[in-house]
């Protein structure tokens, strides 16, 4: 079976290296034992700082192989996402942010949970770990909570975290969900949710917790607002295409 990792990036030079060198010898590590293999895309965003050019292609890749894709302008997660998912060719695919926030044992983790059981999706979710939020600051815990609230109240969104940046897809699953997909934003995962709904997608969720913290740029009442509007907006395309 053949492993792909995307992480989406856009002015990374502090963490591009590292992370770069801590996923390869993690995928190295799991495939060597599982007989797997790999691929792991950084999704460069339209950056500035030459964080692309960081990322460590010298170290040997015996079961796998490190790619690159690049967008000339920023565009938003939700579109480096998009354009590394479609570059892959792995039977599983899956994104994590770039400063590998829920650590690298989850992958070995999320790829069992996709051998063993019979869903299509994995996501990551805080909210069953019994550390997932184990130091937050009180915005962010507040800022998780509105937005689970707002989007169990106006989207019907059953996921205890759907903002979890960790998330695992069948490949043929992922490549068709996300040629569908438009969003570049934030809400890019409540899009493809909803598309892969459409296709009767088994979703199964993984305990995660914040290994790595990096500084919230949120804002509760400004960001929940841009939430109502793009989870409306979603909403609306989503269903054209049910039309159709």
């Amino acid at each position: 079976m053949k492993i792909t990792v995307c992480i989406p990036m856009y002015n990374e030079i502090s963490t591009a290296a590292d992370t770069s060198e801590q996923l390869i010898h993690a995928l190295e590590g799991f495939c060597e034992k599982s007989g797997d293999t790999y691929e792991l895309i950084f999704s460069d965003d339209g950056s500035v700082d030459g964080c692309i050019d960081a990322v460590r292609c010298d170290i040997p890749t015996p079961h796998g192989e490190v790619r690159k894709v690049r967008g000339e302008v920023n565009m938003g997660k939700g579109a480096a996402v998009r354009r590394a998912a479609l570059a892959s060719t792995g039977d599983i695919v899956m994104y994590t942010d770039c400063d590998l926030a829920y650590g690298t044992d989850v992958i070995g983790e999320a790829v069992e949970v996709m051998r063993c059981e019979s869903c299509d999706i994995v996501a990551g979710s805080r909210a069953i770990h019994p550390e997932g939020y184990a130091g937050y600051t009180f915005i962010r815990r507040l800022a998780s909570k509105v937005y689970m609230k707002v989007l169990t109240t106006f989207a019907g969104f059953r996921l205890s975290d759907s903002q979890c940046g960790f998330k695992v897809f069948r490949g043929e699953l992922a490549r068709r969900i996300f040629s569908l997909a438009e969003t570049n934003g934030w809400a890019f995962d409540f899009e493809l949710f909803l598309l892969a709904k459409r296709e009767g997608a088994v979703v199964r969720e993984l305990p995660v917790k914040i290994i790595n913290h990096r500084e919230s740029r949120i804002s509760v009442l400004r960001d929940s607002v841009r939430m109502l509007r793009e989870i409306a907006r979603i909403k609306k395309r989503v269903a054209k295409l049910d039309k159709k």
